[in-house]
C-alpha cells in the first residue's frame, strides 16, 4: 500500500469523510502497523510510536470522539486492532476441482438436499443450493430445496464477521499474490478419484471395524494388524509411521504432532479426575451399546441423504465408562459442547497443579495475582470465546470454498460400484480403495458395501472439510498453551482398562515424557478423530488441516486480546508443529 502524507483537514459531515478515513488508515498502516503473518512463528504486536498516536488522535478528532483520555485510548486500541487485521492480505482459495470436474454433484456435498437416487442430487435442488451460496442472500437460503425435515447446519455462519482475530475470508489455501510469504493453512483436500482419497476411505473402513475394540487391545487385535499392514502399503497414507515406514498398532488412528504418539491413546487431560468448582468430576461418560451400527442398506442410506428421519435412535450403555475405545469417543463427540474437552482439560490442569506460562507477569509478582485479566476467570471464559469466533472461519471454508462430501456418500458410491449400478454417475473411486482389504473385510463383517455409521442420522448436515471439532481443537489448545506452562510433565499418568470401567497407572518407559504440550496436541486429535474417522463422518485430512487453521486463528485472536491488557507481557508458546510463537504487547 502506498504511503500517504500525514497532513489532513477534515470537518464532520463533509463528503470527503470516507476519503479521509481511507487516507488515515493507509498512513497508520504503513507508518506504524505491520500486518501480522497468519500463523507465523513470531506473532508479535505491531510497533507503536508517537507518529501513530498523533495520527490516531487526528482520526479521533475528525470523527468528533469526545476528548476524554479513557475514551480516546479505547478508540486507539480498537482502531489499531482493526487496521492490523485489515492489512492481512486476502489469499487465494484453491479447491480440489471436483465441483467443476463432476457437474452432477456426485463428488460435492449435497446431503439433506432433495436427492434423485443414491449418489445423485436433484438438479433443481442443486441449483437452488448453488444460487444461495453464490448470492449469500438470506432469502435464497430459505429457497433451497431440501429432501426431508432435516435442515442445513448454519451455512450463513461462514459470512459472519468477527471483531476479534483475523476475518474468516483472510485464511486461504495458497500464498496470497500480494504476500508470497503467507503460510498455507488450508490446502485443498484430496480429489475424489485420487489415491489419497481412496487411502483415507480405506482408513475409515478399518476404523469402523475397530470401533468396539479397546485402544489398549490394538496390539493383539488381528483386525488392527491387518489395518496396519494395508495402510503401511499405501504410499499416500499421511498418518504417523515408524522410522522404517511402518504403521503399527501403537500409531494406528493417531495424529503425528509432537507428543501424540507417546503414552496411551487417550490424552491424560480428558481422563484424569478433576473438579468443577465444588463438583467432583470422575471423567467417566455415557457411551453407546457396542455392535450397533447404521446406514448399511440402500433404503436407510437414501433416507438419511434426503434428511428423512429413519426413526432409529442410539442405544445408551447404562454403565458409565472412561473413553477407552472408538465408540466411546464417537458417543462423547456426538453430543459434546464443542469446547467442552478443552474446558475439562483446563480443570484437569488446575487439579494437577500445572503452573502458568512463564511469560505471565503474575508468575513473578510479589504483590498481585491475575484475576479478570490473566487469571482464572479470564482463562476459563477465553476457551469458550475463541471457540465461538473460530467457527465462522471454518464455516466459510466448508460452505463457500470446498463443499467436500462426507465419507458416507463415498460409501454409497462404493455400493453402486460393487453392485454395477453406477449408471451415468460421474464420480469414480480409486481402485486402491475398491480393491482394498478394508472394503472386503467390511463387507464380510456387515454384508454391506456401505460405510457403517455409529449414528442413525449419519453425519451432521454441513460439508466435511475442514471440521468444526478440529478447528475448535486447534484454537482451544493454543489458548491453553498461552496461559499455562506447556513443558510441565504430567505426574502419575493413567490408562483406562480394556472395559473402560477404571483407570490403571501407566508405567511404560515413556511415562515420564508426557508433557502438557504433547497431551494437548493428543487431545486435539482424540476429539476430532473421535468425531471424525472413528465415527466415519470426517476424513483424516479434515482434522489435520483444521487443527492448523484453528491454531492460526487463535494466534491472531491472542494478538488482539493482549492489546487490551494493562499488564505488559511477552508469552512464548509451542505450536503444534514444534515451532515457537510469541505473543506480546511490549
Amino acid at each position: 500500500m502506498q504511503n500517504i502524507s500525514g497532513h489532513f483537514t477534515y470537518k464532520p459531515g463533509q463528503p470527503n469523510r470516507r476519503m479521509f478515513l481511507g487516507q488515515m488508515s493507509a498512513t497508520l498502516a504503513t507508518g506504524a502497523l505491520a500486518a501480522p503473518v497468519i500463523a507465523s512463528a513470531q506473532s508479535t504486536a505491531p510497533s507503536e510510536n508517537s507518529d501513530s498516536s498523533r495520527m490516531v488522535q487526528a482520526v479521533s478528532n475528525g470523527l468528533g470522539i469526545p476528548n476524554h483520555a479513557r475514551v480516546q485510548k479505547s478508540f486507539e486500541v480498537r482502531l489499531k486492532c482493526a487496521l492490523a487485521q485489515a492489512l492481512v492480505p486476502i489469499p487465494a482459495h484453491q479447491t480440489n476441482g471436483d465441483q467443476q470436474r463432476y457437474p452432477d454433484g456426485s463428488a460435492t456435498y449435497t446431503k439433506a438436499l432433495l436427492q434423485d437416487s443414491i449418489g445423485l442430487v436433484n438438479p433443481a435442488a442443486y441449483q437452488t443450493f448453488k444460487t444461495a451460496l453464490a448470492s449469500g442472500k438470506p432469502s435464497d437460503f430459505e429457497n433451497i430445496m431440501i429432501g426431508g425435515t432435516r435442515t442445513l447446519n448454519g451455512p450463513q455462519g461462514g459470512l459472519a464477521f468477527t471483531l476479534q482475530g483475523t476475518d474468516s475470508h483472510q485464511f486461504g489455501s495458497s500464498p496470497s499474490p500480494h504476500n508470497q510469504e503467507t503460510e498455507v493453512v488450508v490446502p485443498p483436500p484430496p480429489a475424489f478419484s485420487s489415491p489419497a482419497w481412496g487411502t483415507e476411505l480405506a482408513e475409515l473402513y478399518w476404523c469402523s471395524l475397530l470401533r468396539d475394540t479397546a485402544f489398549t487391545d490394538y496390539s493383539t487385535s488381528p483386525i488392527a494388524a491387518a489395518a496396519c499392514a494395508e495402510l503401511t502399503r499405501m504410499p499416500s497414507y499421511t498418518g504417523p509411521r515408524t522410522l522404517s515406514g511402518q504403521v503399527t498398532p501403537q500409531l494406528l488412528f493417531r495424529g503425528g504432532y509432537p507428543g501424540e504418539t507417546l503414552g496411551p491413546y487417550i490424552s491424560q487431560l480428558i481422563i484424569a479426575p478433576s473438579s468443577f468448582g465444588p463438583m467432583p468430576l470422575s471423567n467417566q461418560y455415557i457411551t453407546y451399546q457396542s455392535g450397533l451400527d447404521y446406514m448399511l442398506d440402500p433404503v436407510s442410506f437414501q433416507q438419511v441423504q434426503n434428511g428423512i428421519d429413519t426413526g432409529l435412535r442410539n442405544q445408551k450403555d447404562p454403565t458409565l465408562r472412561y473413553l477407552y475405545n472408538g465408540r466411546a469417543l464417537c458417543a462423547w463427540t456426538h453430543v459434546d459442547i464443542l469446547f467442552q474437552a478443552y474446558f475439562v482439560a483446563y480443570l484437569v490442569m488446575n487439579t494437577l497443579g500445572v503452573p502458568l506460562n512463564p511469560g505471565n507477569p503474575y508468575t513473578t509478582s510479589r504483590t498481585q495475582n491475575g484475576f479478570d485479566t490473566l487469571g482464572q476467570p479470564d482463562i476459563s471464559a477465553t476457551i469458550g470465546e475463541v471457540a465461538a469466533r473460530v467457527l465462522d472461519t471454518v464455516w466459510y471454508q466448508k460452505w463457500f470454498v470446498h463443499l467436500r462430501p462426507r465419507p458416507e456418500s463415498s460409501g454409497g458410491i462404493a455400493y453402486l460400484t460393487k453392485t454395477n449400478q453406477l449408471g451415468s454417475l460421474q464420480a469414480r473411486l480409486n481402485n486402491n480403495f475398491l480393491n482394498s482389504q478394508a472394503l472386503k473385510a467390511s463387507y464380510d463383517a456387515n454384508n454391506s458395501w456401505f460405510l457403517s455409521q455409529p449414528f442413525p442420522e449419519g453425519s451432521p448436515t454441513h460439508p466435511a472439510y475442514p471440521t468444526g471439532h478440529g478447528i475448535v481443537a486447534g484454537a482451544c489448545i493454543t489458548i491453553l498453551k498461552f496461559f499455562y506452562d506447556g513443558n510441565f510433565v504430567i505426574p502419575n499418568p493413567l490408562v483406562p482398562t480394556p472395559d473402560g470401567l477404571s483407570l490403571n497407572p501407566y508405567t511404560d518407559p515413556d511415562a515420564g515424557n508426557l508433557t502438557i504440550n504433547g497431551e494437548l496436541n493428543k487431545l486435539a486429535h482424540n476429539i476430532s478423530f473421535g468425531h471424525g474417522i472413528l465415527a466415519g463422518i470426517h476424513w483424516r485430512s479434515d482434522t489435520d488441516s483444521s487443527i492448523l487453521l484453528g491454531e492460526a486463528f487463535a494466534l491472531s485472536f491472542l494478538q488482539d486480546k493482549v492489546r487490551v491488557y494493562n499488564e505488559k507481557l511477552t508469552v512464548h508458546l509451542t505450536k503444534i508443529d514444534g515451532s515457537i510463537a510469541t505473543i506480546s504487547n511490549q
